[in-house]
């Protein structure tokens, strides 16, 4: 498989880890969209959220929950972040590992853009 994602999971890609626990790690994205840009992703690998088998569902849970936590590190949790999923390429997503975006450090106008 030749995952950029895995690798950075597996650490043969080197990155700037913002948070990690056994089964999720968080690292910055090299072309933030914002002042703070933090891509939180399982580590094991899985292409789609169409693809979360119902017995690795809590793992979704995982990642919101890392993304609070990391929000709350960096000081962004009082003035507020957003956090987004892409899914397929209609959505946005680029890299098929599913990864939740954590964005923050400035106002986040609706609709983006």
């Amino acid at each position: 498989m030749d995952c950029i994602f895995c690798k950075i999971a597996n650490k043969e890609i080197p990155a700037r880890i913002a948070f990690e626990s056994d089964r999720v790690i968080a690292f910055h994205d090299l072309f933030p969209q914002a002042p703070t840009h933090v891509l939180v992703i399982p580590k094991t690998h899985i292409s789609t959220l169409n693809d979360v088998p119902a017995e690795q569902a809590p793992v979704l849970g995982e990642l919101v929950s890392a993304a609070t936590t990391i929000a709350k590190e960096l000081g962004l949790a009082d003035a507020g972040y957003r956090v987004v999923m892409n899914c397929n390429a209609d959505g946005g997503q680029s890299v098929y590992h599913i990864h939740l975006h954590l964005l923050g450090g400035r106002h986040m106008a609706w609709p983006p853009g």
